[in-house]
């Protein structure tokens, strides 16, 4: 495999597989004619059919144009080129948009997390993070009732029914309750339970092609963990605990917020919480540089906090899931995958970072990636190998002083996570505890990146991590320091 076939082969795989499953769209930006029924296949086969005529519609249109390029001048070789690139991201984006589910988070994640993709398609899947095609009012208005007991208007002193999001599984529609509160009304969409079901059905088939370039990858563990995870995710019931979860260990907090649940107004398939505003992530990139590395550390500290200090971690960092204010602030808003760990697999993470940041050992770090499960015993690779490969991701604490995140940064993680022509990765394979942990080196690392933030994380890290609780350095690491001292356990 090429160094530039290597360095994508994450995301086109994933991209590929989100492809791969999807049904037509349902309407065009602006359009609510194709509406009333937000999955319109569920089965696995319906899903499955439908990549022969995405194929089909790309390769065709790639045919043409190849064919077209040949007597074509260079100048219109590259306008056509950049048609083909525009036309086929738009297909796409499209596609995934009906796709709703499982999978459709896949193209979200796509959209941020390298920016070697062709920049149409990137654009296109960007829609995603917080435009998807919604389902219709009177669609939405059913599952309220047959949920609640009662239709909207009956429900609520106030219900918009045009939503202000519409996402993987669920739509979120503006209320305001007859007790005088201002709440967001998640409406999980009819059948999405079943295209995810066909979707997950699937999955053993992209892992199983992935393990052809990763020798040592075993599927079982990753399938099992995101069939649990996603499976969890439906049921809002388990949603709501999870957010109360973090509603109770961020109570208070000066610059993390998380929406209470409103308990009444909830069911299997609807959640509702305290209306949160804010700024999207978009707009945040315009803002100042100095905003931007608060908001940057604040994101740090709620994975970094949430992961060592409540053994939990939100498990779909992804910009349409936070709305920011300008001092810093960030409301965090979906806890529907959420992965609870035990302290033997937190203490498994600390050991590891230790081992690489703190007592910069490479014998002893193999020797915990050996015991996590991560790298097979008495792999034919040496120690400083091992070492070297895992140390990207380490980099931005492995050093002390300023560390600016740039994009380049958090591709060359996504390229360094799936290069399948490192000797190292041929013999690393990924544990339960570790499939979720991956979105923040997908993830968080690709939004940084884009932030452009800049911090001394190492003083940074050493105040969060609990075993170390190094004295504050920052402004919000003194906040939270005052907070936690206020708000004992």
């Amino acid at each position: 495999m090429s160094r530039r076939t290597a360095r994508h082969a994450a995301v086109v795989a994933l991209v590929a597989l989100a492809v791969g499953l999807t049904a037509r769209w349902q309407r065009r930006r602006g359009s609510h004619d194709h509406t009333a029924i937000p999955v319109r296949t569920t089965s696995r086969a319906a899903r499955n059919a439908s990549v022969a005529a995405l194929s089909a519609r790309v390769g065709g249109v790639t045919a043409v144009t190849r064919a077209r390029q040949v007597f074509a001048s260079a100048e219109r070789r590259v306008e056509l080129n950049e048609e083909l690139q525009l036309r086929t991201a738009a297909d796409v984006a499209r596609t995934l948009g009906e796709m709703k589910g499982a999978l459709m988070k896949i193209g979200q994640m796509a959209s941020y997390l390298d920016h070697g993709l062709p920049e149409p398609l990137r654009l296109a899947l960007s829609q995603l993070q917080a435009d998807a095609p919604p389902m219709s009012a009177g669609l939405a208005a059913s599952v309220i009732e047959a949920e609640l007991g009662d239709t909207p208007e009956a429900l609520f002193a106030e219900w918009d029914p045009q939503p202000i999001a519409a996402a993987s599984i669920g739509q979120v529609h503006r209320a305001i309750t007859r007790e005088g509160v201002a709440v967001a009304v998640k409406v999980q969409y009819p059948g999405v339970a079943e295209a995810i079901a066909a979707d997950l059905g699937n999955a053993d088939l992209l892992f199983g092609a992935l393990g052809l370039a990763f020798p040592g990858l075993e599927v079982a563990p990753i399938t099992e963990e995101l069939r649990a995870r996603i499976t969890e995710e439906l049921d809002y019931h388990h949603e709501a605990a999870n957010q109360r979860t973090f509603v109770e260990f961020f109570r208070d907090h000066p610059f993390i917020r998380v929406p209470a649940v409103v308990d009444a107004y909830c069911s299997g398939r609807v959640l509702t919480t305290e209306l949160a505003t804010g700024a999207t992530f978009d707009e945040v990139l315009t803002w100042d540089q100095e905003t931007r590395d608060r908001i940057g550390e604040t994101l740090f500290r709620f994975v970094f906090g949430s992961l060592y200090r409540l053994h939990a971690f939100n498990g779909d960092p992804h910009p349409g899931n936070y709305l920011f204010g300008r001092d810093g602030s960030i409301t965090f808003l979906d806890f529907g995958l959420v992965r609870h760990f035990e302290q033997h697999e937190v203490d498994t993470f600390r050991r590891m970072v230790t081992e690489m940041v703190v007592n910069q050992d490479p014998v002893a770090f193999r020797r915990a990636v050996e015991d996590a499960g991560l790298l097979a015993r008495d792999a034919p690779v040496s120690t400083e190998q091992v070492a070297e490969y895992f140390s990207h991701f380490y980099t931005f604490v492995s050093q002390r002083g300023p560390f600016a995140w740039n994009p380049d940064y958090a591709s060359a993680t996504v390229r360094q996570t799936f290069d399948a022509s490192s000797p190292v990765t041929r013999h690393t394979t990924v544990p339960a505890s570790f499939v979720l942990i991956q979105r923040i080196n997908l993830g968080l690392y690709a939004l940084l990146g884009q932030l452009a933030s800049v911090a001394d994380w190492r003083a940074v890290a050493e105040n969060v991590w609990p075993w170390v609780d190094a004295p504050p350095t920052t402004e919000l690491g003194r906040l939270e320091a005052a907070w936690r001292a206020s708000h004992p356990g």
